[in-house]
């Protein structure tokens, strides 16, 4: 095979021979055609029989030139193709070494499941650096539009809604701390984009004292791109201290004058349409709290993933969750009329005065976690609602973990005992058993709710009762618990019982920890409830059952275990026996040939146990 380096010798040669061709046919073909025309008779020197014979090899002269053209055509022809073969060749080599090259630098990392198969080791570096920096796909955001569409996910009623002419004056808060600022951006582009000039009044940043370099000097030159164009709309205020997202919010709802402040986070997009319906129906009336319908923007891909309806939730450790429609919005068959939720996730819109009137946020509540539930509870209980509008749609990334606080589950704890203590009455205690602390010298400092019970009292606010009756009926208080927290065995007192793997219903023995798997409440009714802590009306707790036969005991959700027949009672006093009503088997421990401890059900020995708290004087000796 020819080396690469010869074809631009061999290509030159090949058309120099066609080129000096094609000027010799050209002469010869005017002499000929000359002759034909008897224009050079008169001079010819010889007899005319003897150009005849010039004639004749004139023409084998071109015939062999015409073959000499074949030959090279053939030449080039050879030369191309074996061109566009190492070409081939050298692509297919380019191909397993960009493969070779762009080998998964982090084949674990969740953000390359679905993405970035075509990035460079060092734009893979790159994007996992900012990925555990974030938590969602910074590099993926820095290259998409700002201005990027997204999908219209509202239900098509929605597009026929009307809303008067004259609407409340808006504001939007977008509340961050060491954002993305491409991300802050498509916020407050999308903000732009799809609210009416005539109601947006003002888009308020507030930046909790980030340290992210693009956030400083970037980021003013930013708000000044945006003010030339849209003079005065944007506000920047620069925390010199972190405090929080409760007291965040309040900074941003300070600074409003809109008549009307939307509470965002900027990590999110707004919709098609999503202003009109917070405006009309705060204009009906000024005590609603209106919280938008989320979509999830993937923290990866940020492909938009449009969510079902659902009103906001939680659960007794005041963890956000999604509930069913009520039947009685579902009886209106109507998709655009407001749902009444018994809580907010946290984005929201209200009155700016009202909302000033009950208090704003709590500025206690720290860091992240339960300032939503505070406020849901101070709305219903003292005179406001709170609503979800299906036709305000917002998308929401999702973080793949939260770098701003390594451990959240701390604030979480101590912001969700301050609420419990406020506004929860004799219920507080369900969530002291969820989040398994002690009802007396908890050592939990939730800071001094003087002030918040006293403005409780001003506003003549209603008892938790009234809200769980009223307000959130699914949610169910459990007053039978006299024994909760980890439970152990006094053969092995560094293990604790456990709830096992999820899916599947095997309680095992594993090593004591601080998460909810271990949580164990105790009933004077005598079962065991396993796990987190879900007292719903419509979902189950498990209990700890005793089937009647094997050795293994099984997690069942209560009901369905007493309808199959399943032993879920049980008699146990602290640092006892844990003993089956119906079967006398108790529930012990013994190694396995592995030596490792496991659960067994068996005729009683020695064993006793030992739950971590009770209530009052329950099982004491």
């Amino acid at each position: 095979m020819m080396p690469r380096r010869n074809f631009p010798k061999a290509l030159f040669l090949g058309i120099t021979l066609i080129t000096a061709f094609n000027i010799l046919l050209i002469l010869y073909r005017g002499t000929v055609q000359s002759l034909i025309l008897g224009k050079l008779h008169k001079d010819l020197p010889f007899p005319l029989a003897e150009w005849k014979g010039v004639i004749k090899k004139l023409s084998h002269l071109e015939m062999d030139f015409q073959d000499l053209k074949d030959t090279v055509e053939l030449a080039k022809n050879q030369l191309e193709n074996t061109n566009n073969t190492l070409k081939q060749m050298l692509k297919s080599m380019e191909c397993k070494t960009k493969q070779k090259l762009h080998r998964k630098l982090f084949p674990n990392s969740e953000l390359f499941r679905k993405w970035g198969e075509d990035l460079s080791e060092d734009q893979q570096r790159m994007a996992q650096d900012l990925f555990e920096k974030f938590g969602y796909n910074v590099y993926l955001s820095n290259q998409l539009p700002l201005n990027r569409t997204i999908l219209d996910t509202r239900n098509s009623r929605c597009l026929q809604k009307t809303y008067p002419s004259q609407l409340p004056s808006l504001g939007v808060i977008l509340i961050f701390m060491n954002e993305a600022l491409s991300v802050i951006q498509r916020a407050i582009t999308s903000i732009i984009n799809r609210t009416p000039s005539q109601v947006l009044k003002e888009i308020i940043l507030v930046d909790d004292f980030s340290s992210n370099g693009e956030l400083k000097i970037p980021l003013n030159e930013k708000i000044a791109f945006y003010n030339q164009k849209y003079p005065g709309l944007l506000k920047l205020i620069r925390h010199t201290e972190r405090k929080g997202l409760a007291e965040s919010r309040n900074t941003g709802w300070q600074a409003a004058t809109a008549d009307v402040v939307a509470i965002l986070d900027a990590h999110i997009e707004v919709n098609i349409g999503w202003a009109e319906p917070i405006l009309a129906r705060i204009q009906e009336d000024h005590t609603v709290i209106v919280s938008p319908v989320f979509d999830k923007i993937l923290f990866d891909t940020f492909d938009l993933q449009k969510y079902a309806l659902a009103v906001d939730g939680f659960n007794w450790e005041l963890w956000c969750r999604y509930d069913s429609l009520p039947q009685a919005w579902i009886d209106l068959h109507d998709a655009t009329a407001p749902v009444r939720s018994p809580s907010i996730m946290g984005i929201l819109a209200a009155d700016r005065l009202f909302l000033g009137k009950i208090g704003g946020l709590d500025g206690e509540m720290l860091v992240y976690g339960g300032e939503n539930v505070e406020l849901s509870l101070r709305v219903w209980q003292c005179g406001g609602k709170i609503e979800v509008l299906p036709c305000t749609r917002i998308a929401h990334i999702e973080r793949h973990h939260k770098p701003y606080a390594a451990d959240l589950g701390t604030v979480l704890k101590r912001n969700a005992l301050r609420v419990a203590e406020i506004w929860m009455d004799e219920y507080k205690h369900m969530v002291y058993m969820a989040w398994n602390v002690p009802l007396q010298h908890s050592g939990i400092d939730y800071g001094d709710v003087s002030s918040r019970k006293a403005l409780r009292e001003k506003l003549k606010c209603k008892s938790f009762d009234w809200y769980l009756k009223n307000v959130y009926p699914i949610l169910k208080p459990i007053p039978s618990i006299v024994g909760y927290g980890r439970m152990k065995n006094a053969l092995d007192e560094s293990i604790c019982l456990d709830q096992g793997p999820i899916p599947g219903n095997t309680p095992i023995m594993y090593s004591c920890h601080s998460f909810s798997s271990q949580n164990v409440y105790y009933h004077l009714t005598g079962q065991f409830y396993v796990g987190a802590l879900i007292a719903e009306i419509n979902t189950e707790d498990r209990c700890l059952t005793d089937p009647g036969e094997g050795e293994n005991p099984t997690l069942e959700p209560c009901v369905k275990a007493a309808q199959k027949g399943l032993h879920i009672y049980w008699d146990f006093k602290q640092e006892k026996a844990v003993i089956n009503k119906s079967t006398k088997r108790c529930l012990e421990i013994k190694k396995n040939s592995a030596g490792i401890y496991v659960l067994v059900l068996q005729t009683c020995t020695t064993q006793v146990w030992k739950i971590q708290h009770t209530i009052k004087n329950w099982g004491s000796n």
